[in-house]
């Protein structure tokens, strides 16, 4: 196939093969960065959750200070993603750590105390948290070789995978010895090593530059993002399953679960699998390259339409527990794939404005689903609303399949217009 990529490939130092990747410091800071990140990221809500059963913290506060931080990551995504681009995305990095690991202890001292601070701490917290994920996201292209970015963002994603597994259990067990503002402390110290760890990238931004315009600049991110047909609608299935499906589940399976079965091992054993089926698809996907890389990634996609139509029929609890499975496995099977194909497509000069609107969409819109599905369980019961979800996380994907370039993932639309700016370079 004739390489019609517009951009040159990023450049090396030597004509040397790369160490392997997970023997190449490098990558080991940035993996080592990303997966602190992600610890301290999953661990805070355990942390809170266990100071609403110490008496520090009431439920209704629980749920200002979490969505405060939420509110702070979708504020910040799109900020950190222009940030990212007209500066250094290590320095980036840095200070959105920082400001992670600077407000955590004033969480720690509001317990018991005065929830508003809390929860002012908490937005500065998902601020940083939003603002570093874009920066990750295009500091990975500046460090890895486009031939080792798949297997390398595998390696990033199974990092994660195994966080959302440790996280809550090692919360728990150093809750035994250690108080909840203790445990945020720790946290603290996380997002110091994610700010302080990750390598420096090889991209070059310009020295000087007009004055920041945030809105314009965000603009040529959003038409960087159109130009590539097979983004805009992969983004709309991967919005549509996670805003859908994702939110059904996680409300519809712990009923199930205590309803239909009368207890709560099918949704720890589904929960579990999902985890578990995610691990396998990014140890799969870190080795396999399918011929329609594409194609292969929104079937994977559509796997999460197992989920609610397993929770549909009183099937044997083993078939949900498969279902989650499938999930998992598909899941992955869907992120790496995409996030490595966004990183060789994409400009360089406006990718993590780009993954700054992945994750403001697909992600930012997940509070909203898990907002509406109750109501709708409410006006028309728990199976029409399982069998609408269950639809869309089928036919949204095969949708996006029709989309120029969706095959492989690749290409964009003629006559591209670069964004205005000095040029800046691309290698190391």
């Amino acid at each position: 196939m004739t390489n019609t990529h517009p951009f040159p490939p990023t450049t090396t130092r030597s004509i040397s093969p790369p160490p392997a990747l997970l023997r190449d410091p490098t990558f080991l800071r940035l993996w080592s960065g990303t997966t602190a990140s992600g610890l301290a990221t999953w661990a805070l809500p355990f942390i809170l959750g266990l100071a609403v059963l110490d008496g520090g913290l009431g439920p209704v506060g629980l749920g200002v200070v979490l969505a405060a931080r939420t509110a702070g990551f979708l504020a910040a995504v799109p900020v950190g993603g222009v940030l990212a681009d007209r500066h250094s995305r290590r320095a980036v990095v840095f200070w959105s750590g920082l400001v992670a690991a600077t407000a955590t202890p004033v969480i720690a001292a509001g317990f018991g105390r005065s929830v508003p601070l809390m929860a002012l701490a908490a937005m500065l917290v998902g601020a940083g948290q939003g603002a570093c994920r874009p920066s990750f996201q295009a500091l990975t292209a500046e460090v890895v070789d486009p031939g080792r970015r798949q297997r390398a963002n595998a390696a990033i994603t199974l990092a994660v995978r195994v966080t959302t597994m440790v996280a809550p259990a090692l919360t728990a067990l150093l809750a035994v010895v250690a108080s909840a503002p203790a445990l945020l402390l720790g946290t603290a110290a996380l997002w110091l090593v994610a700010a302080l760890v990750p390598p420096a990238g090889g991209r070059r931004p310009a020295a000087t530059g007009p004055p920041l315009r945030f809105f314009a600049e965000f603009a040529d991110g959003v038409r960087e993002a159109r130009r590539h047909p097979w983004f805009m609608t992969g983004l709309a299935a991967l919005t549509a399953v996670i805003a859908t499906g994702y939110s059904a589940t996680g409300v519809v399976l712990p009923l199930v679960s205590r309803d239909r079965y009368g207890t709560e091992v099918v949704l720890a054993a589904a929960t579990t699998a999902y985890t578990a089926g995610a691990l396998g698809g990014a140890l799969l996907i870190g080795r396999w390259r399918p011929r329609n890389q594409g194609w292969s990634a929104l079937v994977g996609l559509a796997c999460y339409g197992f989920a609610p139509l397993s929770l549909l029929f009183p099937v044997h609890p083993s078939a949900i527990v498969a279902a989650y499975l499938a999930a998992g496995v598909g899941i992955e099977l869907f992120n790496v794939p995409w996030f490595t194909a966004t990183q060789r497509e994409v400009d360089p000069r406006l990718l993590a404005r780009v993954s700054s609107l992945d994750f403001l969409l697909s992600y930012g819109l997940a509070p909203a689903g898990l907002a509406l599905i109750a109501p709708a369980i409410g006006a028309f019961g728990a199976s029409a609303v399982l069998a609408v979800c269950a639809g869309v996380c089928f036919v949204a994907p095969v949708a996006a399949a029709f989309a120029p370039g969706a095959r492989a993932f690749t290409g964009g639309s003629a006559g591209r217009v670069r964004a205005p700016g000095p040029p800046r370079g691309y290698g190391r």
